[in-house]
């Protein structure tokens, strides 16, 4: 079984992915106007941001409504992953049975990495949409947008959770003791009985 301090680092890569998760939600700068030609499409000199208002979700680009719902089972997924952890972690006494904790610890790592690779297809189709609109010469000017901050922020936190993930899968594995292990027997005329028949 793992030790307690990767437990704590994955614990706090977790808590970290799921902060940076939840702000991606949160925060609405997957796009931003952008500078093209001599067209100040906004303010950014002056710091000002301009955000338009939806009236509802289904307003929203397709990619950034899948965007949207990955986030949020990522967000979930990685909170009930975290959880979890706590209760099979080497550092707490949640779970008495030492058999048991590798498992929960693995299944965490799983869900983690899910997570994690959630976020990232998320932020990444979001941001190959906003180059291809950038890049496309039959969008106009004043509808070309860059990349936010928000992309950026998905990308670390992705690799947090992958990371987080990926150390828990490494260090969770159950302890190969002698509680589990089969007893074979040979087959050899050398350990059969002598019997003699008539």
């Amino acid at each position: 079984m793992g030790s307690a301090g990767v437990h704590i680092v994955c614990v706090a890569l977790g808590v970290l992915g799921l902060i940076g998760t939840i702000v991606c939600c949160a925060v609405p700068r997957w796009r931003v106007s952008s500078f093209t030609g001599s067209n100040i499409v906004t303010a950014q000199s002056t710091g000002q941001q301009q955000c338009k208002n939806y009236d509802s979700l289904l307003v929203l680009p397709v990619d950034l409504q899948a965007a949207r719902a990955m986030i949020i089972i990522a967000c979930m997924l990685s909170s009930l992953c975290i959880l979890m952890l706590f209760c099979g972690a080497d550092f707490t006494t949640c779970i008495e049975n030492e058999d048991v904790k590798p498992k929960i610890g693995l299944v965490s790592g799983i869900g983690m990495i899910l997570s994690g690779l959630l976020v990232i297809i998320a932020v990444s189709w979001a941001a190959h949409n906003v180059v291809r609109d950038f890049n496309d010469p039959l969008v106009h000017a004043n509808q070309k947008k860059e990349l936010g901050a928000c992309i950026f922020v998905g990308w670390g936190t992705g690799v947090l959770l992958l990371l987080a993930g990926g150390l828990l899968c490494c260090f969770s594995r159950p302890n190969s003791g002698s509680g589990g292990t089969a007893k074979y027997y040979s087959n050899s005329a050398a350990s059969a009985p002598n019997k003699n028949y008539v």
